[in-house]
């Protein structure tokens, strides 16, 4: 099972059709593709169209989620229905099965959200923005937890564009670290159980950690890998 997986290729539209270059021949490096949030870098529906367009009639299956910068002009919906009509397969906090030569591979995620880690993160106590803040952050992690345990497949894969761990946040400010990711997510997946996440957003982060629970960590965005995508083995442990 060979997962190509990139984040954070911020398309707009005068890029159009160079990133389709880069996917050239990928079917006979990888299964499916996954992106890790962050296609565009406005939120615009232009922008969506053109990732859209670079992602329609690949020839192995697409995965994706939304990122911060996809919903920031409040047109991510808009955005979601552009990329399924182009044949990509979009998580909003539920799960997918894909058959990949006999084998079923389940991919669980969303976007996910920030708060930080263990010991020095945001918690439910003061303010209600602070509450409603961290919440949101349970809520999408409750959200990933259900839709692993009910998703019967071989291999279970979760695709975020928010951290689940530190690890892959290292080179990033400390101060930002809250605002990367939240150990709410790597909590829900280590109960549920997964074979690998695979995030973004961490432009300056380290590719590879762990979870609490054992779990490969990949953080995927682009700026990270130095390339159009990085390739990952669940069999071979890579």
């Amino acid at each position: 099972m060979r997962i190509a997986a990139v984040g954070d290729i911020h398309l707009g539209e005068d890029v159009r059709g160079e990133y389709r270059k880069r996917l050239e021949g990928i079917e006979e490096r990888a299964d499916v593709l996954m992106l890790a949030g962050d296609l565009t870098r406005h939120g615009t529906l232009e922008e969506g169209r053109v990732v859209a367009d670079e992602l329609r009639d690949l020839p192995v299956p697409v995965v994706a989620v939304l990122g911060n910068h996809d919903y920031h002009s409040d047109l991510q919906h808009e955005i979601a229905g552009e990329l399924r009509d182009a044949g990509v397969m979009v998580l909003d906090d539920d799960g997918v099965v894909i058959e990949c030569g006999g084998t079923k591979l389940g991919v669980v995620g969303g976007k996910g959200f920030g708060g930080g880690f263990a010991g020095k993160c945001a918690s439910e106590f003061g303010e209600r923005e602070i509450k409603d803040f961290v919440a949101h952050t349970r809520y999408i992690a409750e959200s990933w937890k259900l839709a692993l345990k009910e998703t019967q497949a071989d291999r279970r894969v979760v695709l975020s564009h928010y951290s689940p761990i530190k690890e892959t946040l290292e080179g990033e400010p400390l101060e930002i670290y809250p605002f990367l990711g939240s150990y709410l997510l790597a909590e829900a997946v280590d109960t549920a159980g997964a074979d690998l996440i695979l995030h973004g957003h961490a432009h300056k982060g380290t590719e590879k950690g762990l979870t609490p629970g054992g779990i490969r960590v990949r953080n995927v965005a682009l700026p990270v890998l130095g390339k159009a995508y990085a390739v990952y083995c669940l069999e071979c442990g890579e």
